[in-house]
């Protein structure tokens, strides 16, 4: 039988938040390529075999780490209604793109990964697929509440929940007017064949 680790082995909870804090500060700032464990170590106040009691390489820290901001904040909410459930997982999606670190991580993300195919892959794999299973799930309770057409293409309509709002803040850098997230769910709603549209 296995005994229960003590002391070091055992990864505390304030420790993990003070790294991945580290972490996404130093991906703002360096960017993937330029980051170091030592950097990371250094900015959370801990050694650096803290970091590889966690992870075995800076790779699989970063991709932990954004995976896990990255995916808390795609929403799963159940309002009741299509519209509703649009609206709070729109407005997640905007505040996960302008967020203050993240917002100035995911270009140089982009960028690694269309040179690092393992990059790509890893945050398909570990943010991509997550968010869309959360997205699949809201799509297809508003098809058995017939809100949606039966044969709604669901991977067409993932795509275009995320598309405009990646496309407008991440590529064009535009502003976000007030107004915005309004026109936009209208505009989604049609785009699906919602019923209430």
């Amino acid at each position: 039988m296995a005994r229960t680790p003590t002391g070091a082995a055992v990864l505390q909870p304030e420790v993990t938040q003070a790294i991945t804090d580290a972490v996404l500060h130093e991906l703002a700032e360096q960017g993937y390529g330029r980051l170091s464990m030592e950097a990371v170590a250094k900015r959370a106040g801990v050694g650096k075999s803290a970091l590889y009691r966690r992870w075995t390489s800076k790779h699989e820290m970063i991709t932990a780490v954004v995976a896990e901001f990255s995916v808390s904040r795609a929403v799963l909410e159940d309002t009741g209604s299509l519209r509703g459930d649009l609206r709070v997982t729109l407005q997640a999606m905007i505040d996960w793109l302008t967020h203050p670190l993240f917002s100035r991580i995911l270009p140089d993300l982009v960028a690694e990964g269309a040179r690092n195919p393992e990059m790509a892959e890893s945050a398909r794999s570990s943010i991509g697929v997550p968010r869309r299973d959360r997205a699949e799930v809201m799509l297809r309770r508003a098809m058995d509440r017939g809100e949606l057409p039966a044969d709604l293409d669901v991977e067409m309509a993932m795509d275009v929940l995320g598309a405009p709002i990646y496309w407008r803040m991440v590529v064009r850098r535009a502003p976000v007017e007030p107004d915005y997230l309004e026109r936009l769910l209208e505009y989604v709603l049609r785009a699906l064949g919602a019923q209430d549209a």
